[in-house]
């Protein structure tokens, strides 16, 4: 994922409506009024939180008759999880190693106190 790419979906995430917004979303796709209905903003408000997440990447919009729900974009996300995956993964081997040694510390600690 590219790095603007990386910052617009984590600027559109920094915002707690648009979070919420997403949280909905991932139950299934909603209009802008549904969208709205929990929070206490305009519908207008709402409709930019949607626009950021549009531009984000994080969320598609579709045309159904006159209705034009909004779908979450899960590649999208699983592109976000991929991309803290991999330092989280390496952050859990630094503390697997970590473990080790403070084991190892110990172990030789009880043996000369023994």
């Amino acid at each position: 994922m590219e790095d603007d790419t990386l910052d617009a979906a984590f600027s559109a995430l920094a915002d707690p409506a648009r979070r919420a917004i997403i949280a909905r979303l991932s139950r299934s796709s909603a209009t802008v009024n549904e969208l709205a209905e929990p929070f206490a903003i305009t519908k207008q408000a709402v409709s930019k939180h949607i626009q950021v997440l549009e531009q984000a990447g994080l969320i598609t919009r579709t045309r159904d008759g006159q209705r034009r729900p909004c779908h979450l974009d899960p590649a999208a996300l699983e592109a976000l999880t991929g991309w803290i995956d991999t330092y989280r993964l390496e952050a859990e081997r630094q503390y697997r190693r970590l473990d080790g040694v403070l084991s190892t510390l110990k172990d030789q600690h009880s043996k000369e106190r023994s």
